[in-house]
C-alpha cells in the first residue's frame, strides 16, 4: 500500500518527476478540450450525433476529475490544506454541479485551473522571468502610485468640467458627475460612446484626449526602464 501511494503521489502531486509532468500535460489537455466541448455544445442546429460525442467526452472527463480530486485529498497531508486552498476549491467547483444536476454548467470555471501550467512552464524556468516581471513592478511602485492618483484626480477634474460643459445641453447623457466619470475614462484610455457637443466641451475633450496619450505613455515608459534595470543585473 505505501509503494502504491509513492507511485501515486509522483503521477499526482510530483510535478518534477517525468510522470507527474506527463499527467499534468494530460489534465491541461482535458481542461482546455472540455472548456471547448462547452463552446461547441452552444452551437445552432447541432446533430443529435455530435451531441452525444460531445455528452460522453464530458462523462469522461468528470470521471478524470473526480479520480484527480479524490487523489489529491488521499495524497496531501493533511488533507485541508488541499480541500481549501484556491485550487482545491476550483476542482470541487469544476465536478461538484454534475453530481447535484442543479443545472449549473461550472465547466467554464476549469479555466482557472489552467494557472496550473506555471507547475509545467517551470520546468522551461519561466519562474525568472516571472520573478523578473514582479521585480520590475516592485521597483516602481511608489512611481505607480503617484501616477494613480494623478489619473484618478484628473479623471474626477475633466468629469466634474465636462459635466458643467454638457448637462445643460444633454441632461440625459451627463445626468451627473459620475455619469460624466464614464466619458472621462474613455477619453484617457481610447474609448467613449458619449459625445460633447458644446463648443467649451468639444475643445475641454480635446485636452483631455492628449493629457491620456500622455497617461499611457508614463507607465510604459517606466516599466520598460524598470525591466532594462533588471535584465542587466
Amino acid at each position: 500500500m505505501k509503494i502504491i501511494k509513492q507511485h501515486l503521489y509522483k503521477i499526482v502531486i510530483d510535478d518534477t518527476s517525468k510522470r507527474g509532468r506527463v499527467f499534468d500535460v494530460f489534465i491541461q489537455i482535458l481542461i482546455i478540450l472540455s472548456v471547448l466541448t462547452f463552446s461547441f455544445e452552444t452551437l445552432p442546429n447541432l446533430s443529435e450525433d455530435f451531441r452525444d460525442v460531445l455528452h460522453v467526452f464530458e462523462v469522461f472527463a468528470i470521471c478524470i476529475f473526480t479520480v484527480e480530486y479524490v487523489l489529491r485529498i488521499f495524497l496531501t497531508k493533511p488533507a485541508r490544506k488541499y480541500i481549501f486552498s484556491f485550487y482545491g476549491i476550483i476542482d470541487l467547483l469544476a465536478i461538484f454541479p454534475y453530481y447535484l444536476a442543479i443545472g449549473i454548467d461550472s465547466r467554464s470555471i476549469r479555466m482557472f485551473r489552467l494557472f496550473r501550467l506555471f507547475r509545467v512552464l517551470k520546468l522551461l524556468k519561466y519562474n525568472k522571468a516571472i520573478d523578473n516581471i514582479v521585480d520590475a513592478f516592485k521597483s516602481i511602485k511608489n512611481e505607480l502610485f503617484i501616477f494613480t492618483l494623478t489619473t484618478i484626480f484628473l479623471l474626477y477634474l475633466s468629469s466634474v468640467c465636462m459635466y458643467f460643459f454638457e448637462h445643460p445641453l444633454q441632461p440625459e447623457v451627463f445626468k451627473s458627475v459620475f455619469h460624466a466619470f464614464w466619458w472621462g475614462i474613455g477619453a484617457l484610455f481610447g474609448y467613449g460612446d458619449m459625445l460633447p457637443i458644446t463648443i467649451g466641451g468639444k475643445i475641454f475633450s480635446a485636452i483631455i484626449v492628449f493629457i491620456g496619450i500622455a497617461m499611457v505613455s508614463v507607465p510604459t515608459g517606466l516599466l520598460a526602464s524598470a525591466f532594462s534595470k533588471i535584465t542587466k543585473k
